[in-house]
């Protein structure tokens, strides 16, 4: 599948910004404490790129939902509000794209994906979450989806997160590309079986480590 992708670049914070991010983090992703912080195949930017398929939808706070459903005892609809009343979390990580740019020291604040564990009962048989926005799905193995740096995400660098960057509220998944970091995110489906999402079914990688260079193909 060919992708009509709009690309341009938006300015990165100065570097005694960049430190005092990480020292406001309650999170430190293990990857940012590598020796080497760029992975195979990569080139490090000090910009972030606006990378998408298609247009961007402009969802506001007031008209913006999360669904959890799937393999749950009871399904969980939160609006906005509901969403920003649960505690929140800032987390220091690095961003990976398959497209080999990364973007080092981002400070991403929102909800810790283990708050929203507490909110439902997960059936045993769940093994997989499978994030929807909007017309786009990508999918996780569950204890990827709960380790304690993954979040959905409503502010970056202490700003508010522009439609163009997935706002008003994205998934971060900082150990994987930064595809499985769905922009736009209004659900999530614990499910019994892996359900290979947008990118997936078009030959990226099922998986994503981009420490082991998995692209493409499964």
């Amino acid at each position: 599948m060919r992708a009509a992708f709009v690309y341009y670049n938006i300015g990165m914070k100065d570097t005694s910004e960049n430190k005092l991010f990480m020292k406001q983090a309650d999170i430190i992703s293990p990857d940012t404490q590598r020796d080497n912080r760029i992975p195979p195949g990569q080139h490090l930017t000090e910009k972030w790129p606006v990378l998408h398929y298609g247009s961007v939808p402009i969802i506001l706070p007031d008209q913006w939902s999360l669904k959890l459903f799937g393999e749950l005892e009871q399904g969980k609809n939160l609006s906005y509000e509901e969403f920003m009343k649960l505690p929140r979390v800032k987390v220091f990580s690095d961003i990976h794209c398959v497209t080999t740019w990364s973007k080092l020291n981002n400070l991403w604040e929102g909800v810790s994906t283990a708050e929203i564990r507490k909110l439902v009962n997960i059936s045993p048989g769940a093994q997989y979450v499978i994030i929807h926005a909007g017309s786009f799905t990508t999918n996780l193995p569950i204890p990827e989806f709960f380790e304690n740096d993954v979040l959905l995400a409503f502010k970056h660098n202490n700003e508010v997160i522009s439609a163009d960057h997935g706002g008003p509220v994205r998934l971060v998944v900082p150990r994987l590309y930064f595809w499985k970091s769905a922009k736009w995110i209004t659900g999530i489906e614990f499910s019994n079986k892996d359900k290979p999402g947008f990118w997936e079914s078009a030959g990226y990688h099922n998986h994503g480590d981009p420490w082991k260079e998995e692209r493409y193909g499964r």
